[in-house]
């Protein structure tokens, strides 16, 4: 019995192979990556409507590219709550707007590719924090609405290894950056 122990013990980890994935550990791959593109898309829309005023939320003369805000509208005027007086003071502000639609793009780019979802979930989920924190109360339940929903979706994102599947989660991943810098996986 002690020669067979000391044999597996000895066994290098990369001769031993993999398991097999089964169909439901695919299938569940293939709904995170689903959700981490419909996110991603959600994110990258809001920056094109907002940027080229595209008709659906923001009319083209507010576009940002016309001169319009991007934060001026919200945070000016439909903000409510313990944190109105702070959003109103930033609505407007030209670092609000940059770090808004970078932040929109960032996001949505690295979801759509399946790179940096870390950060991605990271900066999307304090976005959409800071977004929930706007409407304090909820118009429709005492505390909880989507902007949550949709941040802890991004943390089960960034848990799953998400943009691994229909993605270049794991190419990004070789990168000697991300190699030396885990966090940008």
């Amino acid at each position: 019995m002690e020669t067979m122990t000391a044999t597996i013990e000895r066994t290098p980890a990369a001769t031993i192979a993999p398991a097999a994935e089964t169909p439901r550990q695919k299938a569940t791959r293939y709904v995170w990556a689903g959700l981490r593109l419909a996110l991603g898309w959600t994110f990258l829309w809001a920056f094109l409507d907002k940027m080229f005023g595209l008709g659906h939320e923001t009319p083209a003369k507010n576009a940002w590219i016309n001169g319009g805000s991007p934060t001026k509208g919200f945070l000016g005027n439909a903000v409510a709550g313990p944190f109105a007086d702070v959003y109103h003071d930033i609505a407007g502000a030209a670092w609000a707007d940059w770090l808004f639609m970078l932040g929109l793009l960032g996001i949505g780019v690295a979801l759509l590719l399946g790179i940096g979802t870390r950060v991605a979930a990271v900066t999307g989920g304090l976005l959409l924090v800071l977004m929930w924190t706007a409407v304090l109360p909820p118009e429709n339940n005492p505390f909880m609405d989507d902007h949550l929903i949709y941040a802890g979706l991004l943390a089960g994102l960034a848990l799953v290894g998400a943009g691994n599947t229909l993605g270049l989660g794991r190419a990004w991943a070789k990168l000697p950056l991300v190699q030396r810098l885990p966090w940008l996986k």
